[in-house]
């Protein structure tokens, strides 16, 4: 499988005929790479973290041709090689819909050779089957809400410079949460909506121009992935914070929502995967 796609060869914005059996091939790899060089990434990564993917429309037939349903979530290493373009994603989920799997099991180890392969390093897939759809819970992000401020908002592209930070005062601990983030589909323009936690221990960071700065996401065309590590460059640059995490919550397309996290330091456990009201 080829990594030297690049987006607008991708299935985004183009007719599609979906197929109904097994096709690993409709896996369309992105590198990470070239997005990353934009935001002065290069070498070792001043972050880890995990992009989560949750699947909410996976069906195939067992052995005797009756149709199967489960929830799925893709847990992908931020070092992976590559993401997936989330259009192909769907389009190859979907191509187990007419395909004999002899077991849950059997799907689940299908899925993740075949995203292993793709994303470029191993990943994690976790089956959720109707017996067990009860135990899904759904939650919200913790943070003292951004959104309540009054602000004015005059740019509409993300602008750096906006942030700020108070280098004379101690060092604070928060966590700061805003339901205004909007981005656009790097290909096709499409909207892309989703709420973004910020965790940090530093010098204080001004609120309402955090705000203004995420607010100017809204006419910027990027993928969920890009998005998230650019806030996480940004806020380390211009505020430079001894601890970062940066996690959004983006609303579903297709049936697929992307979670992506990024941080430089470790609390022991990863983020939350609960639903939110949104999701």
């Amino acid at each position: 499988m080829t990594t030297t796609n690049q987006p607008e060869a991708s299935p985004l914005g183009k007719p599609t005929s979906y197929q109904a059996e097994y096709a690993p091939s409709l896996l369309f790899p992105i590198p990470r790479e070239q997005k990353r060089q934009e935001i002065g990434i290069a070498g070792t990564l001043p972050f880890f973290g995990v992009d989560i993917w949750n699947a909410y429309e996976l069906s195939w037939l067992n052995l005797r041709g009756k149709p199967q349903v489960a929830l799925a979530t893709f847990t992908v290493p931020a070092d992976t090689p590559n993401i997936i373009e989330s259009k192909s994603f769907k389009l190859y989920l979907n191509s187990f819909n007419q395909t004999r799997v002899a077991s849950p099991e059997a799907l689940a180890e299908m899925l993740r050779t075949d995203l292993s392969n793709g994303f470029g390093s191993p990943v994690q897939v976790k089956l959720t089957m109707p017996e067990d759809f009860k135990t899904v819970q759904m939650g919200e992000l913790e943070g003292l809400l951004l959104d309540r401020l009054d602000i004015e908002v005059t740019e509409y592209s993300p602008n750096p410079a906006l942030l700020k930070a108070n280098f004379e005062e101690a060092i604070v601990e928060e966590t700061l949460l805003s339901h205004l983030l909007k981005s656009n589909c790097l290909v096709t323009g499409q909207p892309d909506w989703g709420s973004v936690q910020i965790r940090y221990v530093g010098p204080q960071i001004d609120q309402e121009h955090l705000l203004q700065y995420l607010v100017g996401f809204r006419n910027h065309n990027e993928f969920h992935e890009q998005c998230v590590e650019r806030i996480f460059m940004d806020i380390m640059r211009q505020c430079k914070p001894q601890k970062l995490s940066v996690y959004a919550r983006y609303t579903r397309r297709g049936g697929l929502d992307i979670n992506p996290w990024r941080t430089n330091f470790t609390t022991g456990q990863r983020p939350s995967n609960m639903r939110n009201a949104r999701q």
